[in-house]
């Protein structure tokens, strides 16, 4: 049995969870660390200078540069040469995307249940290459399969072919919580053509599980460190044979061997990568020589904390009926099928107009203050195309409360308890 987390050390990691607001928007982004901030205020302070000088405050920034890159590359299992660091997964895609060059008529499978940052580069990709593009879609054929949609590798049977050079999905969507079987797919996909890569959005996933990308077989994978209590930052991981297949985007007369030598363009802030360690140590329960392959750190911990909130938020949506209550997801609350991004609807109300209604109710009581949101969260083709919700700027999408391991379970009964009064007094 996992040990439960210190939820006394947890909160008070965290400045920002001292005030009375009630984060639950925590896929849009997660509270930073106070090491983090330490660290950062640190760099700027004593080391803010060129990378690659002689002199000592020139090697310690160096030396603090390599430092975080070094210890996010560890993280996840993979070599220094193996990851770059940028501004966001965004653009680690849209990089990655002018750095791949196919011959025309090859092949391209998208998902569309992803986050369009998984999406859009490879369209433009496919246009500006003259590729065939072809779209993942779940399987329809499924009674649930307007509100469970799921990524199966068995899909892609009819989807793969010799021409096929690249995949693409997310590990765990930002809007249902579905965890997808990234290892089946990965070896769906090598076994079909080895050559074949496979890109994955791991941005929903990583706040809530360890990561092992040489486990996972992938051969992209990014993620935000913002969303996993670090800064604004994010990580790329390429396997040695998408490396073999990046062009260099950087300039001439630097080396193009490595990730960052490849894709980098300078563009990870300083500062921001010497914070990553403190992420690191914080996840490992502060053994910063803590491997991959390890006990785990704090992860047992936080997967079991996080099983019990969404098992107390969904345990209540199923209580008021499928005739009240659509779950969008995983109804169930196992941790293997989900992580604790919730999105729902509730008949009668549009998404906008609930979550505005808890607010405004809120913020008339003394205490908490809950922040959840509404709309389609850049993944406006799962919400359109698939659940067939509308995501226009004045119009719905879902309700999505998203939780992480700093939040109480105290915290989601209160939530329910400001939904219960609200639905209870009805449309205003």
């Amino acid at each position: 049995m996992a040990a439960s987390l210190d939820m006394d050390e947890v909160r008070g990691s965290f400045p920002a969870l001292a005030g009375e607001q009630v984060y639950l928007d925590n896929a849009g982004g997660s509270q930073a660390l106070g090491a983090v901030a330490e660290r950062i205020r640190d760099y700027l302070l004593n080391t803010n200078v060129q990378l690659g000088a002689t002199y000592s405050t020139g090697k310690k920034s160096t030396d603090r540069y390599n430092e975080g890159y070094a210890a996010a590359a560890k993280y996840i299992g993979a070599s220094r040469d193996e990851i770059v660091l940028g501004p966001s997964t965004t653009q680690l895609f849209r990089n990655v995307s002018y750095a791949l060059r196919f011959q025309e008529g090859d092949e391209l499978i998208v998902s569309v249940v992803d986050h369009e940052a998984n999406i859009a580069p490879w369209v433009d990709l496919a246009e500006r290459q003259k590729l065939v593009l072809k779209w993942w879609k779940p399987n329809s054929d499924t009674p649930d399969a307007k509100t469970n949609p799921k990524l199966l590798a068995s899909d892609l049977a009819d989807l793969l072919t010799d021409k096929t050079r690249l995949v693409t999905c997310t590990h765990a969507s930002n809007i249902l919580g579905t965890i997808h079987d990234i290892k089946a797919i990965t070896s769906t996909v090598h076994s079909h053509n080895p050559n074949a890569l496979v890109c994955v959005d791991a941005v929903a996933y990583a706040p809530h599980r360890k990561i092992d990308v040489k486990d996972l077989g992938v051969d992209f994978y990014s993620f935000s460190w913002y969303k996993v209590y670090g800064p604004h930052i994010s990580l790329l991981y390429a396997s040695p044979l998408a490396l073999s297949q990046l062009h260099s985007l950087g300039h001439f007369f630097n080396p193009h061997t490595t990730l960052e030598h490849k894709l980098g363009l300078a563009a990870a802030s300083y500062e921001l990568v010497h914070a990553l360690p403190a992420v690191v140590s914080y996840l490992n329960n502060g053994d910063d020589d803590d491997d991959n392959n390890d006990g785990g750190g704090k992860w047992p911990a936080i997967v079991a904390h996080e099983t019990t909130l969404q098992t107390t938020l969904l345990n209540w949506l199923d209580s008021r009926g499928a005739d009240d209550v659509v779950v969008y997801g995983e109804r169930s609350a196992d941790a293997r099928a989900r992580v604790p991004t919730v999105s729902f609807g509730v008949r009668g109300w549009g998404a906008r107009e609930l979550v505005e209604a808890v607010e405004a109710d809120a913020d008339a009581e003394e205490g908490a203050v809950f922040g959840f949101r509404w709309g389609a969260f850049y993944s406006v083709r799962l919400v359109e195309d698939v659940l067939g919700l509308s995501s226009s700027s004045s119009g719905d999408g879902v309700v999505r409360v998203s939780m992480v391991h700093y939040n109480t379970v105290d915290e989601v009964k209160g939530l329910i308890a400001v939904l219960e009064k609200v639905l209870a007094a009805g449309r205003k």
